[in-house]
């Protein structure tokens, strides 16, 4: 063999390793983001401009479009690179915990009544906790940056009362553009460009 058949085989097996690492796990910041985000709006023009309270159910959608989603770009990427690293556990429990919480916030909020006092506050708290820890795990500074400015905004909430809590879905909708849809973009362009 030939010293250039060599450093072609080498730079395949390069390439192809390369390829097998790049996008994993990439695609869950934008598989959980464009629901809640879609949802939170959907739930602003429902209570606002149609004054309907099915509204408080409506967070449903956000679970029933992100599990079936995750799944697969987890087996996806699971059956692409052969192995997960203890970092993408972690990131991927942690989710699953953030998503188990939100569930059971909605379903008892709903049930209970204080629905409108404190899931959006809470919901979006916890978008911005998750989205700060797992740019702490995946060491990615836009997703840290997304999570700590999400919570900032979050706070906003607690000014918007009276015939103004209607808004907080709408602020809800914006931290998750600012935590999730952002940051999974850039996340994603990261990947794309540098690999992992």
């Amino acid at each position: 063999m030939t010293t250039n058949q060599e450093l072609d085989i080498i730079a395949r097996m390069r390439s192809e390793v390369h390829s097998r690492k790049k996008d994993t796990g990439v695609n869950l910041f934008l598989v959980w983001g464009y629901p809640t985000a879609v949802v939170f709006l959907l739930e602003f023009v429902v209570l606002l401009f149609l004054q309907k309270h099915w509204y408080e159910w409506l967070w449903v959608g956000i679970p029933l479009l992100g599990v079936p989603l995750m799944k697969f770009f987890v087996k996806k990427d699971y059956d692409r690179t052969g192995h997960r690293t203890h970092e993408a556990h972690v990131a991927l429990y942690l989710w699953f915990f953030i998503g188990a919480a939100s569930a059971i916030l909605g379903f008892t909020t709903g049930i209970t009544g204080v629905y409108p006092i404190c899931y959006c506050i809470i919901q979006g708290l916890l978008i911005g906790m998750g989205g700060f820890l797992t740019g702490v795990i995946s060491r990615f500074r836009p997703m840290t940056v997304g999570g700590i400015i999400g919570s900032v905004v979050t706070f906003a909430c607690l000014f918007l009362h009276g015939d103004l809590w209607p808004w907080q879905f709408l602020v809800t909708a914006i931290v998750t553009v600012m935590t999730l849809i952002i940051p999974g973009h850039l996340y994603k362009q990261y990947v794309n460009n540098y690999g992992i």
